[in-house]
C-alpha cells in the first residue's frame, strides 16, 4: 500500500485492495475515502469489498466516484462537504491518487493559499502547477 500524504489530514493512494486495509489502520487513518467508480478497470478490487474490510477494522467509509478526466464544480463541493465531516486522517484512494489529490486541492481553494495547496500536492508526487489560474479564480 502507498500512502502519499498532502497533509497531516489527507494522505492519496493509487487503488488499494482488502489486503491493504489493515496496515492502512495500523498506520492510524481513521477514514478510507474512494473516489473511483466501480469496474473503472479488469481486475479492481470493489469497492463493496474494501468498504466491509474497512469497517471491519473500525474504519469510517465514504464512496465518492468520479469519473477520470470528468471531475465537476459538484463533486469538488461533495468532497469538500465529505473531508469537512470525516474523521482525519483520511486516506482517500483511486486508479493513481491523482484524482483524489484534485478534488482535495480544489476543494480546499479559498481556504489555503495556492502556493501552499501546490507545495503540498507537490511533496505528495502530484504536480498540478498547471492548474494554478483554475485555483486561483476559486479562491475569489
Amino acid at each position: 500500500m502507498i500512502a502519499n500524504k498532502v497533509t497531516d489530514e489527507i494522505s492519496v493512494a493509487p487503488q488499494i485492495t482488502v489486503e491493504d486495509v489493515a496496515a492502512i489502520a495500523a498506520a492510524g487513518f481513521k477514514c478510507i475515502v474512494c473516489n473511483r467508480p466501480d469496474g473503472e478497470s479488469r481486475g479492481q478490487t470493489a469497492v463493496d469489498e474494501v468498504k466491509a474490510a474497512a469497517e471491519a477494522h473500525g474504519l469510517h467509509f465514504s464512496y465518492q466516484p468520479v469519473l477520470s478526466g470528468r471531475m465537476s464544480m459538484e463533486d469538488v463541493q461533495a468532497f469538500k462537504s465529505l473531508y469537512e465531516a470525516a474523521p482525519k486522517p483520511i486516506l482517500a484512494y483511486c486508479r493513481s491518487g491523482t484524482r483524489c489529490a484534485f478534488l482535495w486541492a480544489f476543494s480546499q481553494a479559498g481556504n489555503m493559499a495556492t502556493g501552499d495547496i501546490l507545495a503540498a500536492t507537490a511533496a505528495a508526487g502530484y504536480d498540478l502547477s498547471g492548474m494554478a489560474p483554475a485555483l486561483e479564480r476559486m479562491g475569489k
